[in-house]
């Protein structure tokens, strides 16, 4: 009779902690996590990656920094050493993954921040730990379908996103997990599972120390880091925060040629931009329909000629660009065939309130496929006071939105207050 030897698998006990108990063991295809730092999660994630690695399934966990990836790799060691000390898995530290030899069950973490760093791999399970700093392309182009051929399941972990973080997220809009959690809550396919549970909710870490380090941070700080809440206070930081992005970003349509076109522009040699409108002339909405931000190296004829060949076939009504002072970058550009006048509102916050004017009746809608624009609209905020408060008249790092000085600067010269409403404020079809 041939002996059989056992070798212990070590888990963390999970019972002391509810909420992480309940995503260790969700039968859930999608989960999405949002707690407080030291909550839990990674410990958590690595937990459930052992126990699904054990049923014969490949688990892939990725982070954007190497310090996560070794918080999950440690605790992933620490639950299997036993068989790997006795060489029944095998354990590449280089690679930082776990096998069963000659079989395609594996547990590997790896950094990621975007689809290009996911590639070249598949799973059972997806883990995407701290998500709010990845790139949207990490789970739509790559993280989606590599669990395609076996219907795997995916779980996404984040904390909400600080405006200090925002300057290492690899994301567009730095709200795209939050927006992710919300849409999780309101799914009644039976598909997700959305988790939501403070630091203090971990009983595992002390919590005098979380008290005196809580102490230290300021309400914005403690608001995310450690109760994980985000989007009511968050929302009012926005400039343009009433742009309806459920109403007004919209599928791509052909502009009709009798549409009348405007363009806003925004100088300077390093980061030049303009954008493109088309008025419905039966609504009098707006649909912006072009973004142009090519970079530096192109002469005012280059950029000029680009303008030609977007707007070919259309009448464009009216060019608007610049600060009161760039009177001779318009000339500049008039000289090539391309008149642009100053804006009929000087000043920005003026300008802004025009444009919000428009927003609050919808009547600014954006194509989907305008990622650029789009961005800048997610991130753009006011700065806080000293309470973390909006100030509600300085852009915070305003030279940096090029796109949105082009909104602004052809926005001021459209009055809200007298444009013709849509019916129901809807876009029709086309």
């Amino acid at each position: 009779m041939t002996e059989v030897e056992e070798y212990r698998v070590i888990l963390r006990d999970t019972s002391p902690h509810p909420h992480q108990a309940e995503f260790v063991n969700s039968g859930k295809k999608r989960i999405i996590v949002k707690a407080g730092r030291r909550g839990g999660k990674t410990v958590g994630c690595a937990t459930r990656a052992v126990k699904h690695f054990l049923e014969g399934r490949r688990q892939l966990y990725a982070a954007p920094t190497a310090e996560q990836t070794n918080a999950f790799w440690y605790e992933v060691k620490k639950a299997l050493a036993e068989p790997i000390i006795a060489n029944i898995l095998k354990c590449n530290e280089s690679e930082l993954f776990i096998e069963v030899p000659n079989t395609k069950q594996r547990i590997k973490a790896k950094t990621a921040w975007n689809a290009n760093t996911l590639r070249g791999d598949y799973a059972d399970d997806l883990y995407l730990d701290e998500f709010q700093l990845m790139a949207e392309d990490t789970w739509d182009e790559v993280g989606a379908p590599m669990l395609l051929d076996n219907n795997g399941d995916a779980m996404f972990i984040f904390t909400p996103p600080s405006l200090k973080s925002s300057g290492i997220s690899k994301a567009k809009d730095p709200r795209h997990a939050s927006k992710m959690f919300k849409k999780a809550l309101e799914d009644t396919t039976g598909l997700w599972q959305a988790i939501h549970f403070t630091s203090h909710d971990n009983p595992f870490i002390d919590s005098e120390g979380l008290k005196v380090i809580t102490s230290d941070m300021s309400m914005d700080a403690y608001r995310r880091e450690i109760m994980a809440e985000d989007d009511e206070i968050e929302l009012s930081w926005l400039v343009y925060n009433k742009f309806n992005e459920r109403v007004c970003k919209i599928d791509r349509f052909p502009i009709p040629k009798e549409w009348p076109i405007y363009s806003g522009h925004d100088f300077g040699p390093s980061n030049p931009a303009a954008l493109f409108l088309a008025e419905n002339p039966g609504t009098g909405e707006f649909f912006v329909f072009h973004e142009y931000s090519p970079g530096a190296g192109f002469s005012a004829y280059q950029h000029v000629e680009e303008f030609k060949r977007i707007t070919t076939g259309y009448n464009v009504i009216k060019r608007v660009g610049g600060a009161p002072h760039e009177e001779e970058a318009r000339q500049l550009y008039t000289a090539h065939g391309w008149p642009i006048t100053a804006p009929k509102l000087a000043k920005v916050n003026p300008q802004i309130d025009r444009v919000i004017g428009l927003l609050e009746l919808n009547k600014v809608f954006i194509f989907k496929d305008l990622t650029y624009i789009l961005a800048q609209l997610a991130n753009c905020m006011w700065e806080l006071d000293q309470e973390n408060k909006p100030t509600k008249n300085k852009i915070k790092d305003e030279a940096k939105y090029h796109l949105l000085a082009c909104l602004r600067y052809i926005g001021s010269d459209f009055t809200p207050e007298t444009a013709t409403l849509g019916a129901g404020n809807k876009p029709v079809s086309y």
